[in-house]
């Protein structure tokens, strides 16, 4: 799926001549946490909460101070200041906001939000706003997919563990030789040992998403090394 599937294609934009207070009323109305800041078409950046959290009006905007500013017994910076005070979104607003286009898959997005720590993405076509991707839309597209009938399909037992056994030898955390797995009739039996719970778990999930598999039984038993006393 891309940015296309699943964008938000009415978009909720502020300017950047608005004023903090009638952006953080509007926020708080539609419920939103962040919008984009829009000028002649284009996404010039993007005012959320978090820059709304240190404001002057609320005495939030208090902060440890550097030892440079401590030296000139300031405890604010001019950004600090202008961030804290000033009135207009275009001067608390996260300038140069990352953006996307419509065929961005998912995948490339999840990364943006968990690299670049934001929770929303403006989606462009020729530089102009078409869209936005949130978290939300994210889970809404996990929600939907889940819920897709899936036809089942009559899978053998061998292919079944053909394609299990493809799956976890491509894993560098899987240890073939501490394992031995068995299908019949759809049902997966693992044998032998494992390391951790994340392994245990992690072949669990891969057993569960072969197809024709019909369910897991781990008799596995954790692997607990042997340390040998020497004597005198």
């Amino acid at each position: 799926m891309k940015a296309k599937d699943i964008m938000t294609t009415s978009v909720i934009t502020a300017a950047p001549d608005q004023t903090i207070g009638e952006i953080a009323a509007f926020m708080c109305k539609r419920r939103i946490s962040g919008l984009p800041v829009v000028e002649n078409e284009e996404v010039i950046g993007v005012v959320s909460e978090g820059d709304l959290l240190r404001r002057h009006e609320i005495g939030s905007d208090e902060r440890p101070a550097s030892w440079w500013l401590r030296l000139l017994g300031s405890n604010s910076s001019p950004g600090d200041y202008i961030k804290s005070r000033s009135r207009r979104v275009s001067d608390v607003m996260t300038v140069g906001a990352v953006t996307v286009d419509e065929d961005t898959p998912l995948s490339e997005i999840a990364r943006l939000f968990e690299t670049r720590h934001i929770k929303r993405v403006p989606v462009l076509r020729d530089e102009k706003l078409v869209g936005l991707v949130s978290r939300a839309n994210l889970v809404r597209a996990l929600a939907a997919a889940s819920q897709e009938t899936v036809t089942p399909t009559a899978v053998s037992d061998e292919a079944v563990r053909e394609a299990l056994l493809a799956e976890l030898e491509s894993q560098p955390w899987w240890s073939g030789s501490d394992a031995s797995v068995i299908v019949s009739n759809g049902t997966v039996h693992l044998w032998g040992t494992y390391h951790n719970t994340d392994e245990q778990k992690a072949v669990r999930v891969t057993a569960e998403n072969i197809a024709g598999v019909k369910k897991v039984e781990d008799h596995r038993e954790q692997y607990m090394p042997q340390y040998i006393t020497l004597g005198d």
